[in-house]
This record gives structure tokens, sequence and C-alpha cells, in this order.
């Protein structure tokens, strides 16, 4: 099977029945990153993370009693 990783464009060949082959056939919302684009995103990442600024989720709203 032939993939294009989404930032580079580079095709690349994953074999039919590999975990990864089948979980991009059957959900076509998985993208598929090289491993130079998927180590450059995990190494800015860490960085990030590391700061103390980075936060994957946004805190909830809490809710004020208006009296």
């Amino acid at each position: 099977m032939q993939v294009k990783c989404v930032i580079c464009d580079t095709v690349e060949t994953l074999e039919d029945h590999s975990p990864e082959a089948k979980r991009l056939r059957n959900r076509r919302v998985h993208m598929y990153l090289c491993d130079t684009c998927y180590g450059r995103i995990e190494y800015k990442t860490k960085q990030r993370h590391s700061t103390g600024n980075f936060h994957l989720y946004r805190k909830k709203k809490q809710k004020h009693d208006l009296i």
C-alpha cells in the first residue's frame, strides 16, 4: 500500500497487512506521517511541554451562581 505524508508529501510503501495500513484503510480520518515529520513534531512538542506553558486541553469553564 502506498501512503503519502500529509506534511512533506513524500510517498512511502507500507505492507498491506500491517496494523497501520489497516487503520488507514478502514478509518479515513487517520493521517499518515513519515518518520522524519513524526520525530520532528514529537521533539518540538516535548520542548513546548517542558516549558510548562503547554496544555493539551482547555480547562472547563466553571459556572458561577448568579444572585
